[in-house]
């Protein structure tokens, strides 16, 4: 298995190296400020990069979300079966 997950990440590597090569003309980007000359697969990497941050960064947001309500009904339940443990000793009246 660890050679076939090497296998697909080789193959990544070189489809990137000849994407990287194949598009090395370069293209001009412009800030608000000034531009600047980047080859395409820089800025298409760059892209991709920032827009993977920018999507964990949410991700991570709404972990933290489901984590705290996670905890809130893990406390529910706890309080929930203490009742019942308390409502079971409670002796039984004819």
């Amino acid at each position: 298995m660890k050679i076939f997950s090497y296998l697909i990440v080789l193959l990544i590597l070189i489809l990137g190296v000849t994407f990287a090569i194949l598009n090395a003309a370069p293209v001009a980007v412009h800030y608000y400020i000034g531009s600047q000359q980047l080859p395409l697969s820089l800025l298409l990497v760059m892209s991709f990069g920032i827009g993977l941050l920018i999507g964990l960064l949410v991700l991570g947001f709404n972990i933290l979300r489901l984590k705290a309500k996670n905890r809130g009904l893990r406390k529910q339940l706890r309080v929930a079966e203490e009742e019942i443990n308390n409502l079971r000793a409670l002796p039984v009246k004819d």
